[in-house]
């Protein structure tokens, strides 16, 4: 992804001024690239104290154009009033990053709401809410500008990660807008998962919402996309069941580890442990006893975990180790599943390195299944000839399994998905008509009051109260009666898109006639009000 380096502002003379009035040298230079000209040029800005000088890069005669600087400052001024707020996704995921990537990246649910509020702090972004995953990291806002919300994201994402900025660009993705709610509700649908169907992803989706409710930056636009792609991801399993026979993580998880046993070890003798009896812990514990696992031993730091899922399932024999004795399990285990939450690896080299063979049913090989992000296994583990182990991007045998069964149902989905993503684009762009009624009250607010105040003038100061709230009351009755048809004419409901697309016609006229354009924009008011909540 390339992230553009161009210096850009809304009002840049003053900038610039500014600039060269505090600079420490008696001169510097500016180096714009303003491409938006219609061919490619240079603005050379050199800068004196207290004056600027325009030095143009181009055969056009001097005498006869305005200059670069001018030029900038109306395009940027244009392009506020005009530009609409972004729906914009920047992210990355298990297709194209590796772990050691996705783990500096990840962000654990409870922080979800702390990097909400620093996103939203951020010049150019609204509204923000962050999916972060084992097999994903994406982080969706709504931008004021497109490039500089970007710009501002990928750099949060560098500072916050420790990752410069230039490696984080090579497996970053970005989509705005229609692509990016196609994205989510793709993702809600589990097609795009490493396992395709699988129901887990719905369920963090729906986290997000929960996880965002209440925080301020998880906005009507991204509250509203992400409650539109839970909607989606319903329909798709119900409609398409693409479900069936899919396998979440921790499903894929078990089916590795058992597709990698020996042919003549069965699960029913290969000696597993679970590390961890968290969600992922407890479904991978599911997921033994449905392929016929009658025993197992589970580590978790506490007890009382494990001792529910005993409980839930009382015909299997589920036997408890404290943490401490974590490493005395794994020796006596043939397959580990990890999955805790740990930031840093809990099973290292040296540690394996100490602990006897796995047992001759799996020819004395231990596997180990790490699907946690970070790993709690370390990569240098694999270097012993006696073990091996496998990570979440390992999972990727499994899903080749019934591939095209699940192919012809993520066509289904795909229709399902266009359906959804018109209709919430229809709901978004409907909302495009809130500035032009905010701005048409304000400005017929604003002769109600001025025609007010000169009635009230003429008609002397004896005018009782009654007889000046009478006054008040029709001239507030006359502009709501007058306004009610524009008004009216201006909202729809998004679902019909003749309605949306005369109501969108109605409000450019509405805007030419009363020349509502010529107010400062709404984004430009949005942009300058954070500005000046910085210290």
């Amino acid at each position: 992804m390339a992230v553009s380096t161009s210096f850009y502002g809304p009002k840049l003379e003053p900038l610039f001024i500014k600039y060269c009035s505090s600079s420490s040298s008696s001169l510097s230079y500016v180096t714009t690239h303003l491409s938006f000209f219609g061919r490619n040029r240079k603005s050379l800005v050199q800068c004196q104290r207290g004056s600027i000088i325009r030095c143009e890069a181009s055969s056009s005669d001097n005498a006869n154009s305005v200059s670069a600087l001018q030029q900038l400052k109306t395009s940027a001024a244009d392009r506020y009033t005009k530009e609409k707020s972004s729906i914009v996704v920047i992210g990355l995921s298990v297709h194209t990053t590796p772990v050691e990537m996705r783990e500096k990246l990840a962000i654990p649910e409870a922080e979800w709401p702390r990097a909400i509020g620093e996103l939203c702090n951020l010049n150019h972004i609204e509204e923000a809410a962050v999916l972060s995953t084992c097999n994903r990291m994406e982080i969706y806002v709504v931008a004021l500008s497109q490039h500089r919300g970007v710009k501002e994201v990928t750099e949060w994402m560098s500072n916050t990660s420790g990752i410069p900025a230039s490696e984080l660009s090579k497996y970053l993705f970005l989509l705005y807008n229609k692509d990016a709610t196609h994205h989510i509700f793709e993702v809600s649908a589990g097609l795009d998962s490493l396992v395709m169907g699988e129901g887990q992803i719905l369920a963090q989706v729906k986290q997000v919402v929960k996880a965002g409710q209440g925080v301020n930056g998880f906005g009507r636009n991204i509250s509203g996309l992400f409650k539109h792609a839970i909607t989606v991801g319903k329909r798709v399993r119900t409609e398409t069941n693409i479900a069936a026979g899919a396998v979440s993580v921790s499903s894929a998880a078990v089916e590795l580890a058992l597709m990698k046993l020996p042919d003549q070890a069965s699960h029913g003798n290969a000696r597993m442990l679970v590390i961890g009896a968290g969600k992922m812990g407890k479904l991978v514990i599911k997921h033994l006893v449905a392929k016929g696992c009658k025993k197992m031993v589970v580590v978790n730091r506490t007890e009382e975990r494990v001792a529910a899922i005993r409980e839930e399932m009382s015909d299997v024999e589920i036997i408890y180790r404290p943490l401490s004795e974590m490493f005395e399990c794994v020796g006596e285990a043939d397959v580990v599943f990890t999955s805790t939450a740990s930031e840093n690896p809990l099973i290292l080299k040296e540690h394996v390195n100490e602990l006897p063979l796995a047992s001759e049913e799996v020819g004395q090989k231990r596997l180990f299944v790490d699907i946690s992000v970070p790993r709690n296994v370390g990569s240098c583990v694999n270097d012993i000839e006696s073990v091996k182990v496998y990570n979440v991007d390992d999972l990727k045998e499994v899903v080749a399994a019934n591939k095209e069964d699940r192919l012809r149902k993520a066509m289904e989905a795909q229709v399902i998905i266009d359906e959804e993503s018109t209709q919430f684009e229809a709901w978004r762009d409907s909302l495009e008509t809130v500035p032009t009624i905010k701005k048409l009250r304000a400005y017929a607010e604003r002769l109600r009051v001025a025609e007010l105040e000169k009635c009230l003038g003429k008609m002397g100061d004896d005018i009782n109260k009654k007889t000046q709230k009478a006054v008040d009351d029709l001239s507030k009755g006359i502009v709501n009666k007058m306004l009610h048809g524009p008004m009216q004419h201006l909202r729809c409901d998004g679902s019909d898109s003749r309605t949306l697309s005369e109501t969108l016609e109605n409000m450019h006229a509405l805007n030419r006639m009363f020349s509502l354009e010529t107010e400062i924009s709404v984004l430009e008011q949005k942009i300058r009000a954070k500005v000046e909540q910085k210290p």
